[in-house]
């Protein structure tokens, strides 16, 4: 493997790393050489994904911590875990995300739109807040959120989740303003659509799918490993002069237009 895309003697903390995106990102870290510790809401789903990576590295590569995003607690007890297993915590992938509305904005519940607003955006900065000591002890450091070609576009039926991933975006470039200082890297992906259970209502419906395909030149559905190359590449020293971007990956979708 090219040193420039070796995470050997890393430690990477992933929420929503159990399944899709999350897990693939988990899974290509630990096969870049990083230790990684495994997180979503279910111990068990987390104790399945770690041994995967565990068998596939052929070495304790994985730690599994359940931890609920939205519990500031709980994601506290995550980084302290990742400290004593490992001893550190020198990248940080923000992948959970909640999406609990299909529709339009002016029909949102309340309690709706504050959990995607909650989960999506403040609940990244929370973990992000809680790294960020240690990382600008060492003066080196990656963060990554995972965000979403709809933070670029509006929508009648998912338009709290897209205003919640331009949030994202924006929560990037600001951090990178304040933590470049210290060598930390704060960046963001933007998949379009990939083919995981969280986007199913996207990619199972007919008339969806087609209109998708329509607008990308690639006419397909991303993978979840696509995605995690572009976390490699931003976590390594491949990334280490990109900061307060976000890396687009939807196979030309947002040339076209949605």
């Amino acid at each position: 493997m090219s040193s420039l895309f070796s995470l050997a003697g890393r430690v990477a903390v992933i929420t929503g790393s159990s399944r899709g995106i999350g897990f693939a990102i988990a899974m290509e870290m630990a096969r870049a050489g990083a230790q990684v510790v495994v997180s979503s809401r279910n111990q068990d789903a987390c104790d399945t994904a770690a041994d995967k990576i565990n068998i596939a590295t052929g070495r304790k590569a994985a730690s599994p911590f359940a931890a609920s995003i939205s519990d500031k607690q709980a994601l506290n007890a995550l980084v302290a875990h990742a400290d004593e297993t490992f001893g550190k915590v020198d990248i940080l992938v923000c992948n959970a995300a909640s999406n609990p509305y299909y529709g339009p904005l002016a029909e949102i519940p309340d309690d709706r739109f504050r959990k995607i607003l909650d989960n999506n955006i403040i609940a990244n900065n929370w973990l992000i807040g809680m790294v960020l000591p240690q990382m600008r002890g060492r003066k080196d450091g990656a963060i990554i959120i995972v965000s979403s070609i709809g933070g670029f576009v509006g929508s009648p039926v998912i338009g709290a989740y897209n205003i919640s991933k331009a949030a994202d975006m924006q929560l990037a470039r600001n951090l990178a303003v304040e933590c470049g200082g210290d060598n930390i890297r704060v960046n963001c992906i933007a998949p379009g659509l990939i083919k995981t259970e969280f986007s199913k209502a996207l990619w199972d419906d007919r008339d969806t799918y087609e209109t998708y395909m329509r607008s990308t030149p690639l006419k397909r559905a991303g993978t979840p490993e696509e995605i995690a190359g572009a976390a490699v590449f931003l976590a390594g020293p491949s990334g280490s002069f990109v900061t307060g971007q976000t890396l687009v990956v939807d196979g030309g979708t947002t040339i076209q237009g949605i």
